[in-house]
């Protein structure tokens, strides 16, 4: 017998906070850019040379979370049987949080002991562990940290069905997800189902990440020979598997640095990949067709892979990543034409070979040996798929399947986002993925009258500017925020001097001067930005930035008046190195400096404490605390 039920989840949290009002113009800094693309094949060329994102517009920053840990509930709900039991997090992306296998006792997940969020996502705010769905773009997704729409749903085989689905916002994609446990099922079936019900062909991403603790003894195990290794050197080179550089790269805790490598699919061989430990045993998942991609990622054992380990979890062995997904790669981006959906069937539960053979030197008859272990899974996932579908399938009976069955009891209320847009587009939806009016909060509601062409200016702090409403910006009758969306709609679509226009129009308030600030560059805009809104943060690091970037009369001036925040130590800092006051900097950051937005693939803690380090003639070590370098040894 298969059960849903709801549970409280407590685990020590940092709170997300609120999200940041002001406008992404850009995008997160991207460190997956490949200069090598001449030599690599067309088809790979043309993927990654398309559908990059221009900004996570609507969706605005989510970076004011800090690392003070409180005991905190998270809603969660458990799918279990008599063989696995699957705990979900519909509040934070619907994150696959934990599968335990019974018979053995084993946790088949990283199941993270915390819950940090770190500056890791395209909006900032992302964290470790469990399996992450990421969809839309290059990138751990809008809506990591975010909540998703659940209800039950009864299977085809009687048993129920957990379904999530939401709105990504930056590419207006619907994604769906079915938690399938059968009742006798050692495995845990996710159906997956991306309808993009627009008129416009839409850039299409998706990853599956499974985040699985690591020993020296772990091993990946995949059907490939060959692999794509990217390893923050800007390059996307074929390497063979499993030797790479004198070492078994399947062995995630043999790696110095942080490194990805996407697997080459074997012609012939079903999408599966495996992690197993000293015993032969662990996760496995396998999928139909459509996700063909697999991929390994390590943080490694140097300083900067170790510290960020730490700095997303608790001390340890850490863990790996495997993944798959829609493309060979996470660089690239498909053509999803209009008015489609794309489906396929994910399977995971535990796996068990020989140790002996599973860590064989021979890396075929070790491979060979988990496709033959997986084989049995992979007979059956096309006639679960079809069961879902609604087809007839080899092992299951047909059925009216239950993709497009309209969901039952409501287990947790996503966005109004989706609703929002069907009531500005009319789109037909499958009625599986229902976006209720009634879902629509007081945030989403203050845009329709925009449908009947105005926008109230009540509110002090504009919300996301929703981008694809341009039209109805442009004919909307003029306020202060009307002009302040129009600037921020004529940006994104490249329009600048309309953007310089419409801010220009919208008047002295603190939200367009920011975006005239970024966009021309000139100190003064956001000088009366920080007057009016002096105690908002982002705001301020942005001013301070660029002032320290021209002129450091204006930085000394903000720094002065600035509230505490580790975000502005850190800008105290630079500016004690920029004044010529290297002991300054040094004492500041000898104090401690904890930088809870701290990117991936940018240290400006190590940077600056080199820097004075250096000013001062000495060579004192970079503290650990401080070593988040992903290349570092």
């Amino acid at each position: 017998m298969t059960t849903l039920s709801a549970h409280d989840l407590v685990l020590p949290a940092a709170q997300l906070g609120p999200e940041n009002p002001l406008a992404p113009l850009g995008s997160q800094q991207e460190l997956h850019q490949v200069e090598n693309l001449a030599g690599l094949p067309a088809d790979l060329q043309a993927n990654i040379r398309y559908g990059g994102l221009r900004s996570t517009l609507p969706c605005l920053d989510q970076d004011g979370y800090d690392r003070t840990l409180v005991e905190t509930v998270l809603a969660a709900l458990v799918l279990e049987n008599d063989h696995l039991r699957a705990t979900i997090l519909p509040g934070l992306g619907g994150r696959l949080y934990s599968l335990l296998h019974k018979a053995s006792g084993q946790e088949l997940l990283y199941k993270n002991p915390i819950f940090q969020p770190a500056n890791l996502a395209l909006r900032n705010a992302w964290f470790a562990g469990g399996v992450e769905w990421n969809v839309g773009s290059t990138g751990h997704w809008t809506g990591t940290c975010a909540p998703m729409h659940a209800a039950r749903v009864e299977g085809p085989d009687g048993s129920p069905i957990l379904r999530l689905w939401e709105l990504e916002r930056t590419r207006n994609l619907i994604t769906q997800l079915d938690f399938w446990l059968p009742a006798d099922s050692e495995f845990l079936y996710v159906g997956v189902r991306l309808q993009n019900p627009s008129d416009v062909e839409v850039p299409a991403y998706w990853w599956s990440n499974m985040a699985v603790e690591q020993t020296p003894e772990t091993r990946v195990l995949v059907p490939a020979d060959q692999a794509w290794r990217f390893g923050y050197g800007n390059r996307l080179d074929l390497v063979d598997v499993p030797l790479h550089e004198g070492d078994d790269l399947t062995y995630p805790m043999r790696h110095r640095r942080a490194v990805d490598f996407f697997f080459e699919p074997l012609a012939g061989e079903r999408p599966w990949i495996a992690a197993v430990d000293r015993t032969g045993g662990g996760l496995v998942q396998a999928s139909t067709s459509r996700l063909r991609g697999r991929k390994l990622f390590v943080w490694g054992e140097g300083d900067g892979g170790r510290r960020w380990q730490e700095w997303l979890g608790l001390r340890g062995h850490g863990y790996a990543e495997i993944q798959a997904g829609l493309a060979r790669t996470q660089m690239e981006h498909l053509r999803m034409p209009a008015s489609t959906s794309w489906h396929w069937m994910e399977a995971y539960g535990r796996l068990q070979l020989d140790a002996e053979i599973a860590h064989s030197q021979d890396w075929k008859t070790a491979r060979a040996a988990g496709a033959e272990a997986a084989g049995p899974l992979l007979d059956q996932l096309a006639a679960r798929e079809a069961a879902w579908l609604g087809a007839a399938g080899e092992r299951l009976a047909a059925g009216p399947g239950v993709v497009d069955v309209e969901p039952g009891e409501r287990l947790a209320v996503g966005s109004g986002w989706g609703a929002l847009e069907l009531a500005r587009t009319g789109w037909a939806v499958s009625a599986g993925t229902p976006f209720a009016p009634d879902t629509m909060t007081s945030r989403e509601r203050a845009w329709l009258p925009l449908l009947d062409g105005r926008l109230p200016a009540e509110d002090a702090v504009p919300d996301g500017t929703l981008v694809a409403w341009r039209e109805l910006l442009e004919a909307a009758d003029d306020n202060w925020l009307v002009w302040y969306h129009r600037g921020v709609a004529r940006h994104y679509h490249g329009d600048l001097a309309g953007a310089v226009d419409a801010w220009q129009r919208s008047g002295e308030n603190a939200w367009a001067l920011r975006n005239l600030g970024v966009v021309t560059g000139e100190l003064a805009y956001y000088e009366r930005a920080v007057a009016l809104l002096p105690d908002l943060v982002p705001l301020l690091v942005e001013a301070v930035t660029a002032a320290l970037d021209s002129d450091i009369a204006v930085a000394e001036r903000m720094l002065a008046e600035a509230p505490d925040d580790p975000r502005i130590q850190l800008l105290r800092v630079r500016y004690a190195l920029e004044t010529g006051d290297p002991a300054t900097a040094h004492e500041l950051l000898a104090e401690g400096i904890q930088l809870a937005t701290v990117r991936e693939g940018a240290n400006p803690l190590t940077d600056y404490w080199l820097a004075a380090e250096e000013a001062l003639g000495a060579q004192r070590p970079v503290p650990p605390q401080y070593r988040f370098g992903m290349g570092e040894n």
